[in-house]
C-alpha cells in the first residue's frame, strides 16, 4: 500500500539521488594526468625538448603524470581547451582572450614576469638595406605577421601601424600570415616580405641563439606594453589541485623550467589584466566572438 510516509521517503530518496551528481560534480575533477599545452610558437619537437624540465618539475611537484602538448596552431589549442582536451595551457595574450570568448570555463592564474615587469612588447622588423626604412614605407608592401590569433605576432603590431601611421591592413599595405613568430624573423632576414612583427623576446631569443642574424634586420618601433602570456587552467579541477597547479607556478624558481616559458618567474594575474586586448581589437574593428 503506498501511504502517505512511504512517499515521503520515496521523495526523500529521490531527491538525495537528484543532488548526488551535483556533489560529486562539485568536487571538481581529479585526473590522474595534466595535459600541459605549450603555445605553437615554435617548432613542436624542440618546444617539447626544450620543456622537458618543465615536466619533471610538474610531476615531482603535483605528484601526477604530465603530458606536453603542441597543438598545430593557436585555433586547434583554443579548441582542445575549449572541449576539455587538456587542463594547463600556456597561452598568447590575445589567443587567451578568444579562447576566453569560446570556454567561460577557463581561468587564468599567473603571469610571466620578464625583465621585472608582466608586459613585453611586440617589434616591427626590416630587412637591412631593404625597401622599408621607416613605418611608412609599409604602404604597398607586404608585411609579415604571424598566427591571426597572436598577439605580439599580429595583434599589437597591426594596432601600431594603424595607431601611429594610419595604415590600415585592410587597403594600405598586405598582410602576409606566415604562422610563428620564428618564421616572421626568417622571412624579414631572407628578404620574403620587406618587414614584419613579432614579439621582442622571441626575436632576442632568436639572435642569441644565432638563428636571426642581428646585422640582417633593423628594428622600426616597438608596441605600446602588453599584458605577458598567462598561464590558465580548467575551472572544472578540484580546488586543491587548482591551488596546487597555482602554487607549483607561482612558487617555480628553477631557470632551466622557467626557460621553457622565457620568462624568469610567475606573478598572479586574473582575467581583467587582458581587458587592453579586448579594448585593441575594438580599435582593429575586429568581433571577438566570431574569430577562429
Amino acid at each position: 500500500m503506498f501511504t502517505r510516509r512511504s512517499f515521503v521517503r520515496s521523495l526523500a530518496a529521490g531527491l538525495l539521488c537528484a543532488t548526488l551528481p551535483l556533489s560529486v560534480s562539485a568536487q571538481g575533477k581529479d585526473p590522474s594526468r595534466l595535459r600541459v599545452a605549450l603555445l605553437p610558437d615554435e617548432n613542436a619537437a624542440t618546444l617539447i625538448q626544450n620543456a622537458q624540465p618543465l615536466k619533471e618539475y610538474l610531476e615531482k611537484t603535483l605528484g601526477k603524470d604530465i603530458e606536453l602538448i603542441v597543438t598545430t596552431d593557436y585555433s586547434s589549442m583554443i579548441e582542445a581547451m575549449r572541449f576539455g582536451r587538456i587542463e594547463i595551457a600556456y597561452f598568447g595574450p590575445f589567443s587567451y582572450v578568444l579562447a576566453k570568448s569560446k570556454a567561460p570555463g577557463i581561468e587564468p592564474f599567473a603571469v610571466g614576469v620578464e625583465r621585472g615587469s608582466p608586459t613585453y612588447q611586440s617589434v616591427l622588423i626590416a630587412q637591412a638595406d631593404g625597401a622599408v626604412k621607416k613605418l611608412d614605407d609599409v604602404r604597398g608592401q607586404s608585411f609579415g605577421f604571424g598566427d591571426q590569433a597572436s598577439t605580439s605576432s599580429h595583434l599589437a603590431p597591426r594596432a601600431h601601424l594603424l595607431k601611429t601611421t594610419g595604415l590600415d591592413g585592410e587597403k594600405d599595405y598586405r598582410p602576409v600570415h606566415l604562422g610563428t613568430h620564428d618564421a616572421v624573423a626568417r622571412a624579414v632576414q631572407a628578404g620574403q616580405v620587406p618587414a614584419g612583427a613579432l614579439s621582442k623576446p622571441i626575436l632576442d631569443s632568436l639572435i642569441q641563439k644565432g638563428t636571426i642574424d642581428a646585422a640582417k634586420i633593423v628594428e622600426l618601433d616597438l608596441s605600446a606594453p602588453i599584458p605577458n602570456y598567462p598561464i590558465v587552467m580548467q575551472d572544472s579541477l578540484k580546488p586543491e589541485l587548482k591551488e596546487a597547479i597555482r602554487k607549483a607556478f607561482l612558487d617555480m624558481k628553477d631557470k632551466e623550467v622557467l626557460k621553457s616559458f622565457r620568462v624568469e618567474a610567475f606573478a598572479p594575474t586574473n582575467d581583467q589584466a587582458y581587458d587592453v586586448l579586448r579594448d585593441t581589437a575594438a580599435v582593429l574593428k575586429l568581433d571577438i566572438g566570431k574569430m577562429k
